[in-house]
């Protein structure tokens, strides 16, 4: 051993047994015991979260009913309309010669409606006065047979030629309505989605030129676990309960990707009654007031729902000690020692605690802070601790 080092000793002991020479007591380490908690039952509201999609509650994808060439583009995207508002122009130069073809073909037929009248009347009166002859004996029924024809003719000409009007009125409707179908106007109050046409490009039916969203309620779509909801409700439930069920429910909140959480809150208005194989869960439709416009179909968020759950044991996390896939909590025994009890778990939501939902019962009670530091069989409450627990 190094004299610094013999020196150094020997001074320690000389001053131990000048305090112990002299009566001073020497301070003896006293352990300190880890914090403890008495798990007891609990009423909480756990925060459900959603990954969810906002979508219009009315959105309307724009095309032509017609084909022709876009004359004018009387929006912008993102425009705010209103319903009926113009929206794209198609040109109508060949709706218009359509229509006016079609009220000169009406017209023509309501002449030959009227021809063919003034031919019945004639064929009738020819009628009249062959029967008066004949009944006087001064015609044969030849010549009375063949006025009938005639007259059965004439009015068969008259039947033909209000069928032509009615025709030719069918036309002239049609080709209003193909008139019209040239200015395009929104169905819905909403926003303009992009617009992938330019004016002078030829349009179709199948030409999709925008899509209207009616953002005066915006729907959220997201999909939930059965037991969630309710274990039932997809067996057999009828429509009236499930109005019933979705009215208990409460009122849910939207947060965006940005982490905003949207200041109006929603409800859940639709659930479907049938739980996806694949998946195991249901969709549900959440639908929130847009007043201000700030939300936008397409965009994606989270749902918040929350539920409400009665006796359950809530610790706090830092009661808990992982090990791989195995969460652990040490129960405090008579003896003051500590006891690694296996549990499982969920999240309370709240960034700060767990919810037992095994592996404790009312009563026990563990270390709440320090478990990381506490080994199998430790002693955790001292002396000075024990006593005043009692």
């Amino acid at each position: 051993m190094k004299p610094k080092i013999l020196i150094r000793l020997t001074w320690m002991l000389s001053i131990i047994l000048v305090l112990a020479s002299c009566g001073i007591d020497i301070p003896k380490e006293v352990p300190s015991s880890f914090e403890t908690i008495t798990v007891e039952e609990s009423d909480i509201v756990l925060p459900m979260k959603f990954s969810a999609k906002l979508k219009g509650e009315a959105d309307v994808t724009i095309s032509p009913q017609i084909s022709g060439q876009l004359m004018k583009i009387c929006v912008t995207e993102g425009q705010q309309v209103g319903r009926g508002q113009t929206l794209f122009i198609i040109d109508s130069r060949n709706a218009q010669h359509e229509l006016e073809s079609a009220q000169a073909n009406l017209q023509a037929a309501q002449a030959n409606l009227q021809a063919a009248l003034a031919q019945a009347n004639s064929a009738k009166l020819e009628y009249e006065s062959n029967k008066n002859l004949f009944d006087k004996k001064i015609v044969s029924s030849y010549m009375l047979e063949n006025s009938l024809n005639s007259y059965n003719q004439a009015q068969a000409a008259v039947s033909q030629a209000k069928a032509s009007i009615t025709q030719a009125q069918a036309g002239v409707n049609r080709a209003k309505v193909n008139l019209g179908f040239c200015t395009i106007t929104s169905p819905v109050s909403g926003i303009i989605g992009e617009i992938p046409v330019f004016a002078g490009d030829q349009v179709t039916p199948m030409t999709n030129l925008t899509i209207v969203s009616g953002n005066q309620q915006m729907e959220a779509w997201f999909s939930v676990t059965e037991s969630i909801i309710e274990s039932g409700i997809s067996s057999g439930m009828k429509h009236s309960d499930m109005s019933a069920h979705m009215a208990s429910l409460p009122d849910v909140r939207f947060v965006m990707k940005n982490g905003t959480e949207y200041p109006y809150k929603g409800r859940i208005t639709s659930i479907t009654g049938v739980v996806d194989a694949a998946t195991g869960s249901l969709s549900c439709k959440a639908t929130f007031p847009n007043p201000d416009g700030h939300l936008f179909s397409g965009a994606q968020g989270t749902i918040v729902l929350p539920i409400s759950r009665s006796h359950v044991m809530v610790v706090p996390q830092t009661a808990v000690v992982r090990l791989q896939d195995k969460a652990l909590v040490y129960k405090v025994m008579p003896d003051s020692t500590a006891k690694a009890v296996t549990v499982t778990t969920a999240d309370a939501g709240n960034g700060k605690d767990v919810i037992i939902n095994t592996g404790l019962g009312i009563g026990d009670r563990i270390v709440s802070v320090g478990a990381n530091n506490v080994q199998e069989g430790q002693k955790v409450l001292f002396p000075a601790e024990e006593e005043n627990e009692k």
